[in-house]
């Protein structure tokens, strides 16, 4: 954490609410010192003050330190387009972005969310791929179907058109300010 911020985030609050120093340390349970300490930048607050100020000043903890999450447009592009591993192996394009959002999901704003959505999608892509494959394999080895190879091919290529289309589409509507929303037929993450 850098103590400038939290500092800089604890006196807006403070102010926004009206109050005194004097006043929110007596509202929190802290010392006076420590909330002059803890505005100037001159320690870093424990995970129990943090719990007494944002409940002082009528905020959530998170609400509180908010300013560690920062906004970082190229790491939402970039989880978007990494869905593309599933044209060299439908897994990858689950990996791919279960790797950039694991380690990225507390440090980047809107990740988790666009990242929950993306897994979503690509899990349930690649179920119903697979289950195509195996159905489509099944049926023609049983002779229940008159589905040529090139019947299958033609279906499992529509398969990848319509991932590469929702993927290529919902990046450009990232990149360009809207909110993205990918389909999923299996809600796995929420």
């Amino acid at each position: 954490m850098k103590n400038k911020d939290l500092a800089k985030r604890v006196k807006e609050l403070r102010k926004r609410n009206g109050m005194s120093q004097e006043l929110l340390a007596e509202n929190s349970g802290l010392s006076l010192r420590t909330v002059q300490r803890i505005e100037n930048g001159e320690t870093q607050p424990t995970g129990d003050s943090i719990k007494r100020l944002s409940s002082a000043l009528n905020v959530t903890p998170n609400e509180l330190i908010d300013w560690q999450i920062i906004e970082d447009s190229k790491a939402l592009l970039l989880l978007n387009l990494s869905q593309l591993g599933f044209i060299a192996f439908p897994l990858l394009g689950i990996l791919i972005p279960l790797i950039i959002w694991t380690s990225k999901k507390d440090k980047i704003k809107d990740i988790d969310q666009v990242g929950k959505s993306i897994l979503n999608f690509q899990i349930s892509w690649t179920l119903l791929l697979f289950l195509l494959v195996i159905g489509l394999f099944i049926t023609s080895k049983l002779e229940l179907t008159t589905i040529s190879f090139a019947g299958m091919l033609i279906t499992i290529s529509a398969m990848y058109f319509l991932n590469f289309v929702v993927v290529i589409t919902n990046t450009l509507k990232y990149h360009n300010g809207k909110s993205v929303k990918y389909p999923s037929v299996f809600k796995f993450l929420s």
